[in-house]
């Protein structure tokens, strides 16, 4: 099932929000859609493991034909992934045709099979000179959710990622992105609540250029303020109401409840796709990615354990060019990691909450109500 978004329908993301930097700080103003596919040229395809005791899935991220300029950031301190090092700027391959993020930790890393092999059948990929072939080069990230439905041994595969792919094929472009606890983050949990899948986008003032975000968040903190209940990514643009003391109360004992059957510390991920269409080089997507992490350490705390495997690939199309100067590029950088920010506000809000043989997962807006999700960044 596809979730309206919270606070609108589908593609509403609010109104402008401004730009930090204190005195003249201007404003930026969301993209249409308020999602990814803001960024002309990509699509969005979510696909879920069938099955009673099935909560897993994946998600891919396809470019244009022709590929995009990538780069990734690995902060998480027990990451899995396919294929980033070949995004690493001193190496061969400059663009891809895809990025795939799945749950089912290393074993959901197959899910990249699925995505090349649909891509050699469409001719896309690194060509092989005077061969006449393609090898497809997919950057893969996965999340942990092992066992989140209750049993252990269902993970996608490639047959899921082939489904996601094709489903991001057949999207129009600048379609609505499903949000909450679709594809890869359809087991996704951040601390005790029930995480998913995120998006929002930026419209930079002085440019034009969009920066857009797709989280999927699993993280092993937790996404709210003990002390008042606030998302901690909603400090972040003026939209930090607290909700009223007696359902916070409620809602903390009610965790505390839960959290005796929880069991040892979750194996979380936070993954990240932020894109835009400004003209960046491989090395300049690399500093987009590592700033974009600090859009992850704002909203979720703590952030980058052990336990986790936060990693965030960064995508180029190059239509819109990045400007004069050495410093063009902070605009990208700054907006990166708000639209991250905000992606994971989206992403817990939109989550629906799960009891079932793998455990209870409550949704933030089951314990502090659908008010919680007025004004959405």
């Amino acid at each position: 099932m596809t979730r309206e978004r919270p606070g609108g329908g589908q593609g509403s993301s609010g109104g402008e929000f401004l730009v930090p930097g204190g005195a003249g700080a201007r404003p930026r103003t969301p993209g249409r859609g308020g999602a990814l596919t803001d960024v002309a040229g990509l699509r969005v395809g979510h696909a879920r493991v069938a099955g009673e005791r099935a909560l897993t899935g994946t998600t891919v991220v396809l470019a244009p034909d022709g590929g995009v300029t990538a780069a990734v950031d690995v902060r998480g301190g027990g990451p899995a992934t396919r294929e980033t090092d070949a995004l690493d700027p001193r190496n061969l391959v400059g663009r891809v045709e895809a990025v795939v993020l799945t749950g089912g930790s290393a074993y959901g890393l197959d899910a990249a099979s699925g995505v090349a092999a649909w891509l050699e059948e469409q001719g896309r990929g690194v060509r092989i000179p005077d061969r006449g072939h393609v090898v497809p080069v997919v950057p893969a990230a996965a999340v942990f959710d092992l066992g989140r439905g209750g049993d252990w041994s269902v993970r996608p595969g490639a047959a899921t990622g082939r489904a996601a792919v094709e489903a991001a094929a057949d999207s129009p472009l600048l379609a609505p992105v499903a949000e909450g606890s679709v594809g890869a983050g359809t087991g996704a949990l951040v601390g005790q609540l029930k995480g998913g899948v995120g998006t929002a986008s930026t419209v930079l003032p002085d440019s034009g250029a969009t920066v857009a975000a797709l989280v999927v968040a699993n993280a092993a903190g937790s996404a709210v303020d003990p002390l008042t209940g606030v998302l901690y990514g909603r400090y972040f643009g003026g939209h930090a109401v607290p909700p009223a003391p007696a359902v916070h109360e409620a809602a903390q004992a009610r965790l505390a409840a839960l959290g005796e059957d929880m069991g040892p510390a979750p194996l979380n991920t936070t993954l990240v796709v932020v894109a835009t269409d400004a003209a960046l080089s491989r090395a300049q997507a690399q500093k987009a990615a590592g700033t974009a992490h600090d859009g992850i350490a704002r909203a979720v705390r703590p952030a980058h354990l052990l336990n986790d495997g936060d990693t965030v690939f960064a995508l180029a199309t190059g239509d819109v060019p990045l400007g004069e100067g050495p410093l063009a590029l902070n605009p990208v950088l700054a907006a990166a990691a708000d639209t991250v920010t905000r992606a994971i506000v989206r992403a817990v809000l939109a989550a629906e909450g799960v009891s079932g043989p793998g455990g209870v997962f409550p949704s933030y807006l089951d314990l502090y109500g659908s008010d919680s999700a007025r004004d959405v960044l």
